[in-house]
């Protein structure tokens, strides 16, 4: 059995955009990244209890990992937590992929463990998920996640690891106000039910909800992100400016109010944090506390928008 229960912090840390090869105009948000700048993010975050750090090798293809490891050096092991996927879309041909998977990745994260583990998406639960069971019996890994994986497959997939004496212990899914598939799928319903933690990523919709962007000032043309969403922010903006009126009675913005809704439902948002400065939205969001109409009046305001924000890689939940 797992020695104890997953804990985690208010919120996790992505770093999808670590992965960025930085390049100017190859970066998924045009963000200029640098070691110094990343170290920062990782002082100013450990220090304030932020310190779950979530990766992927799909993120940069390993990129992401070894700019993470490197920018928590000199912590203690013990200081953080990491968070990593097999993604069985780039699974090799060996004999074990998923343990091969996981090899590297700790050869890039120079750890010896994962503290939290995913299956990345749902290709073939029944041939990938009992692959996780050495890893967790040898202790390489510590706990099981599944990731944009409906009900059935959750449930599969805690099947499996059931035989053997252990569990699904989080699900990570897009979920924002403007996203709530999980909701309405009896997933978060699931994971109260079952004590798992629900992770929700994508909770900002890549900087639509964080009120910085109007049909006025549109995401940075030529980015994915712009391609996706500059054509739906006049359908936010009744939405957007309520957040940041609701954030304004609080010290706080739009984005944080995004954050704390994610939190308020139950879920364990995953915000991608490229500079220190986000880590003070992060405390603010963490310290809100949202009252029930606040709530009913940004849903509402959301389904009002009547947008759909559903990736390429996600199937119907």
């Amino acid at each position: 059995m797992t020695s104890k229960t997953l804990t985690a912090p208010a919120v996790a840390l992505g770093t999808w955009a670590w992965g960025d090869s930085g390049e100017l105009g190859d970066g998924y948000f045009g963000s200029q990244l640098t070691a110094p700048g990343l170290r920062e993010v990782v002082e100013k975050a450990q220090s304030n209890g932020f310190t779950l750090w979530d990766t992927a090798v799909v993120y940069g293809m390993g990129h992401s990992e070894t700019v993470l490891a490197q920018a928590l050096k000199g912590y203690d092991r013990s200081e953080y937590q990491l968070s990593t996927k097999f993604t069985p879309q780039i699974a090799g041909d060996g004999d074990d992929p998923v343990a091969d998977m996981l090899e590297q990745s700790l050869d890039r994260m120079g750890t010896d463990y994962v503290d939290l583990y995913w299956i990345h998406n749902p290709a073939d639960v029944a041939r990938w998920t009992p692959l996780l069971i050495p890893l967790l019996e040898s202790g390489r890994i510590k706990h099981v996640g599944v990731s944009n994986h409906n009900l059935k497959e959750i449930a599969l997939a805690d099947q499996i690891l059931g035989e053997a004496g252990f569990r699904v212990e989080a699900v990570q899914n897009h979920y924002s106000l403007l996203y709530r598939s999980s909701e309405r799928a009896g997933i978060l319903d699931h994971c109260r039910e079952h004590d798992v933690r629900f992770f929700s990523y994508m909770v900002l919709e890549q900087g639509a909800l964080t009120g910085r962007y109007s049909p006025a000032h549109p995401l940075p043309e030529g980015s994915s992100r712009a391609a996706v969403y500059n054509g739906i922010l006049p359908q936010l903006q009744t939405l957007t400016d309520r957040m940041r009126a609701i954030g304004e009675d609080r010290g706080a913005s739009a984005a944080d109010v995004a954050t704390a809704w994610a939190i308020a439902k139950g879920a364990t948002p995953i915000i991608g944090v490229t500079k220190a400065s986000y880590i003070d939205g992060l405390v603010r969001a963490r310290g809100i506390e949202l009252a029930d109409e606040e709530i009913a009046e940004l849903e509402a305001l959301a389904d009002a928008a009547d947008v759909d924000t559903r990736g390429s890689w996600e199937h119907a939940m």
